[in-house]
């Protein structure tokens, strides 16, 4: 390991005692505040020293980094390349810490600097760089890929702000800026000799060169700068260290004299402005023209640096570029860097110079596509005029894209024009449109999902006619997490009672969490883990105390739903049960029922209305319960806001139930699921997404299954058994929590504000079938009840959960993905350090 002395020279601690290595690590963070920040470290506040332990850890960082990226170049090794438009890492100090095993000399720094750690790391700010579980995942990736010693780069965009810092206001949702950067990151490298220039609009001109053949320039571009900044990721305790390298914008000419000159000083920036736009903000409004288009350029932009970086690269160890597929991998994290296939095809026909054919077999081989979602409305899909005004040159090679694969289908199916138009890569209507899906499959050698029910409703239903095409292009890559952060960093207290009975191997090999099976019935080591977990509780009904104002039981059960907002994802299903309690509860108050603290958290996309009015829904339903005396104690209600990596590293480890709720046949995968599972939370869910492999590994006695499954949902949107006022009719139960919505309980008097909800589940051509699943969802948690009054029983199966989990690490993931895509070889499991 390397420390830094007060000259900012690397020390090799591993010739270090403690005593010398927190003495040297004292000294270097005193010396960052007084060179690097200007300040007395005797008067030091929380944030300066939180930048200051954050250089320390990036100075043990970058020489690592630098010999790692030697090795690569020395062993002339196959590159990864993770192309993805979120990478969602949260905070990096605590992870740097405990990767790079400084955790306890800095800890003891800190005290002695007067400080304490956990204020010192509040102090951090949320890297914004992604949204939900696409990007926590790609997060996940990197630390696995930085453990494994693969060599991998992640390529995205450096988003100024994130998707918005969410509060709320009277219940309702309230939008601001998420300006993570507005104190500076102290983990990044900004790398001005990294520029490339990315070019967008112009024409396409067809020139004949001098050996007669015709060749495609893209002339008259609009020009914007991509400036590198890297973000370094260590791996555990293993001297490896990968970087994340992220593209912000800048204009190719700051400012315009001659404007200034005239006394129009708003046009002379105005250019740089606009260029800049481009890495301003995660995810624009699609809504309008414009935010269309800026989300595409978005995609191209980064994609389009990230080639000319990998070029960069290969070509300086390689003179040639036939065997350019044999160096480079590239995965593209679902449909946004999709625009990369006609990219690599420019670089290799236009730039290049290599014939049609060969270019598109190295293109072929050189990309992997992931799919993340089922829904046939979130498949990307971009105006063939938008595409034409942004970027002409990649709707022309589309083009012939589309012409040639169609050629083969037609060969395959002759006569057949209803499979030429579900297959091809353009879609006819009234506004002709580029399914980017469609190309990255035709453009990828590998195309897995994420779940092995994700990867067979690929198959057999939105992918159907590929799969028969390609059948052995498929595959599965079922996600996981990474125990580094979603155990050992979020929930030390149970990773260390784990550490004491099997030992730390399980921190690179979670398959050694089955030691703890033989545990399940010692009633002492289960007695420390429910202490484990109270405490857990505890810190997180203080944290609601603090920010919501709210005061819950530690003692109650902690009832969990945290994710996006998304009628899919079905918190309204969790709301109906909740009302249903409440209303059992005021009918028969000696009724034994668990207390339970239900919890919410989770952002609503700006637009989306409906899943807006659901988080006023949870907020006024909370406000009613939470005020009434007849059930306090009994029941409690909190939506948590502004959902994000570091809250969700409190709610895990506090978490008694999880509810992983989604319609059967929606949900790709989940990673919340695994993260709640490997915390000791108990699952109430469908038989969705990655719910079933979880189901497989614990036991179907450690899981609550409820509702229908894929093929009966199927089933039932195309032959309904009944209507969802079939069953408000028919269950008056229900029908008198449905009437509650209007009746102006939880609304003040207003009967009107929660018709669109109403009538919404009411609608028989409910997508999420919720009245459908609502029945089986409430006998479900009755089960859930009578179970959690037998703690020492719930405890021995929330070890079970935890002891089961070894699948579900992202370690196996990425070991997968090396094996069975990329090419690449990793050492087995357990060899790690």
């Amino acid at each position: 390991m390397l420390a830094v002395n007060n000259n900012s020279k690397p020390v090799c601690s591993c010739q270090l005692g403690d005593e010398r290595l927190t003495e040297e690590l004292k000294k270097t963070t005193i010396h960052h505040l007084m060179s690097f920040l200007g300040r007395d470290p005797s008067r030091v506040n929380n944030r300066d020293l939180c930048k200051a332990l954050s250089y320390v850890l990036r100075d043990n960082m970058i020489e690592r980094w630098i010999n790692t990226q030697k090795s690569y170049y020395d062993h002339h090794a196959k590159r990864v390349y993770y192309l993805s438009l979120e990478f969602l890492i949260g905070r990096s100090l605590g992870n740097s810490m405990i990767n790079l095993g400084f955790q306890d000399p800095i800890a003891e720094v800190v005290h002695e600097l007067g400080h304490d750690l956990e204020e010192i790391r509040e102090e951090e700010e949320d890297a914004a760089l992604g949204n939900g579980g696409l990007g926590r995942l790609a997060a996940c990736f990197l630390d696995s890929m930085a453990t494994l010693g693969i060599p991998a780069y992640g390529y995205g965009i450096r988003y100024e702000y994130g998707l918005f810092f969410q509060r709320l206001l009277d219940g309702y949702q309230i939008e601001a800026p998420d300006n993570w950067l507005r104190y500076g990151s102290p983990w990044e490298f900004e790398r001005p000799e990294q520029l490339h220039p990315v070019n967008f609009h112009g024409r396409v001109v067809t020139t004949v060169d001098g050996n007669g053949k015709m060749r495609k320039e893209w002339v008259d571009t609009e020009v914007i700068m991509a400036m590198a900044c890297d973000f370094l990721v260590p791996g555990y305790r293993n001297d490896q260290v990968i970087n994340m390298r992220l593209w912000t914008a800048k204009a190719s000419r700051d400012f315009n004299f001659s404007y200034f000159s005239k006394g129009n000083y708003i046009a002379a920036v105005k250019e740089k402005v606009e260029s800049e736009t481009i890495s301003k903000v995660l995810y624009p409004s699609d809504k309008l023209s414009k935010g269309k288009e800026l989300r595409l350029k978005q995609q191209y932009f980064f994609v389009a640096a990230t080639f000319q970086d990998i070029m960069r690269r290969h070509k300086k160890r390689n003179e040639s570029l036939t065997d350019f597929n044999d160096r480079v991998a590239v995965q593209l994290n679902d449909t946004h860097p999709v625009i990369a296939i006609p990219e690599l095809m420019r670089l290799l026909v236009d730039l290049e110079g290599i014939e049609w054919e060969e270019a598109w077999r190295i293109t072929v081989a050189t990309f992997a596509y992931t799919n993340h979602t089922l829904m046939p409305e979130a498949l990307e899909a971009w105006s063939v005029e938008l595409m034409e005004r942004v970027l002409p040159r990649h709707l022309e090679i589309i083009y012939e894209i589309n012409r040639r694969f169609l050629e083969e289908v037609a060969g395959r199916f002759p006569g057949d024009g209803e499979m030429l138009a579900a297959m091809s890569i353009f879609e006819e209507g009234q506004v002709k449109k580029v399914r980017m899906a469609h190309l990255a499959i035709v453009g990828s050698h590998s195309v897995n999902g994420v779940a092995e029910l994700h990867t067979h409703l690929m198959k057999t239903r939105i992918f159907h006619r590929f799969h028969n095409f390609y059948p052995n292009r498929f595959n599965c890559k079922t996600n996981g997490i990474t125990q580094r952060r979603w155990l050992l960093k979020c929930n030390p207290g149970l990773a260390g009672l784990i550490s004491g009975r099997i030992g730390e191997g399980w921190i690179t090999d979670l398959e050694q969490l089955r030691n703890l099976e033989a545990l399940a019935g010692d009633e002492g080591f289960l007695a420390e883990w429910a202490a484990v977990k109270h405490a857990n509780k505890v810190k997180l009904a203080e944290y609601i105390h603090k920010n919501c104002g709210i005061t819950v039981s530690p003692d109650s059960m902690f009832d969990v739903q945290v994710k996006r907002i998304h009628e899919y994802k079905r918190q309204l299903l969790n709301v109906l049960h909740m009302i249903m309690l409440y209303q059992r509860i005021l009918d028969s108050p000696l009724r034994k029922l668990s207390p339970r603290t239900i919890i919410f958290a989770g952002k609503a996309a700006p637009s989306y209305l409906k899943a807006k009015l659901i988080i006023k829904l949870i907020s006024s339903v909370g406000a009613v319960i939470n005020a009434d005396p007849l059930v306090a104690g009994r029941l409690r209600v909190v939506f948590i806001p502004n959902y994000g990596v570091s809250l969700a590293e409190k709610i895990f480890p506090a978490s008694d139930l999880s509810e992983q709720i989604s319609t059967a046949g929606t949900e790709a995968s989940g990673t919340g699921n695994m993260k709640f599972a490997l915390n000791g939370a108990l699952t109430i869910g469908t038989l969705d997404g990655a719910n079933i492999e979880i189901m497989e590994e614990v036991g179907r006695e450690n899981i609550f299954i409820f509702g229908m499954t894929a093929e009966e949902v199927e089933r039932e949107k195309s032959c309904p058994s009944c209507s969802p006022r079939d069953v408000y009719l028919a269950e008056p139960e229900i029908r008198r929590v449905m009437d509650s919505l209007l009746d102006g309980t939880f609304s003040t008097g207003d009967r009107e504000l929660f018709r669109p909800i109403f009538e919404g589940l009411l609608d028989p051509g409910d997508p999420y079938l919720l009245l459908k699943d609502l029945k089986s969802y409430v006998a479900c948690q009755e089960l859930v009840d009578r179970a959690y009054h037998d703690q020492q029983d719930w405890q021995r199966r929330a070890l079970l959960n935890v002891a089961r989990m070894g699948k579900f690490s992202t370690d196996r993931t990425i070991r997968e993905y090396a094996r069975d895509i990329w090419g690449i070889p990793v050492e087995p499991a357990g060899n790690e350090p």
